[in-house]
């Protein structure tokens, strides 16, 4: 019996993430190289990693890209990737579901919980099987050792914990 793979179409595909600043807007982010496989014969059963190149984060500005990769952010020269293993697929309505699993990020592992709208299937010009995923969540980055910050003299802080992640994701099928 063959085990469906699916390998995720990073031409199609992005990660971004989105953290307060100055406590009153958004400052936007994204990691450009990034790899994902869906391994199994439906989505619920299925097994879903992920590893992110760190040094790969993007936010429009070198100077802030810099110390995102520094000590005390990722720290890229000594933690490379940040991995992410599924524990559990939930269905909770039609298209809609549960992801949790374990985000790895600065050698610190903790569980996670996403939301998951699945896109649907399609087959592309070329007759490859599509499928299209747009997921959400949410994280405190000081689960994971990234602690800097900066206090503002009004009260508050430059950064906040909370960091939100999207990805819009487009995985392709074979056959193993």
């Amino acid at each position: 019996m063959s085990n469906t793979i699916w390998n995720l179409d990073p031409t199609h595909s992005e990660l971004t993430f989105k953290v307060k600043h100055l406590m009153i807007s958004n400052v936007k982010g994204e990691f450009t190289k990034f790899n994902a496989t869906i391994e199994g014969d439906t989505f619920e059963n299925s097994k879903i990693t992920a590893t992110v190149d760190a040094a790969s984060v993007f936010t429009n500005n070198t100077d802030r890209d810099g110390h995102l990769k520094s000590a005390d952010f990722f720290e890229v020269e000594t933690y490379p990737s940040l991995k992410f293993e599924s524990t559990s697929i939930t269905k909770e309505d039609e298209g809609e579901y549960t992801l949790i699993g374990e985000l790895t990020i600065k050698g610190t592992t903790k569980t996670v919980e996403l939301d998951v709208e699945f896109g649907g299937y399609m087959k592309d010009p070329y007759g490859n099987q599509k499928a299209g995923f747009s997921i959400e969540g949410k994280i405190n980055r000081k689960d994971f050792g990234l602690n800097w910050n900066a206090a503002l003299e009004t009260g508050g802080v430059l950064v906040s914990d909370d960091v939100k992640i999207t990805a819009e994701v487009q995985f392709a099928k074979t056959e193993a």
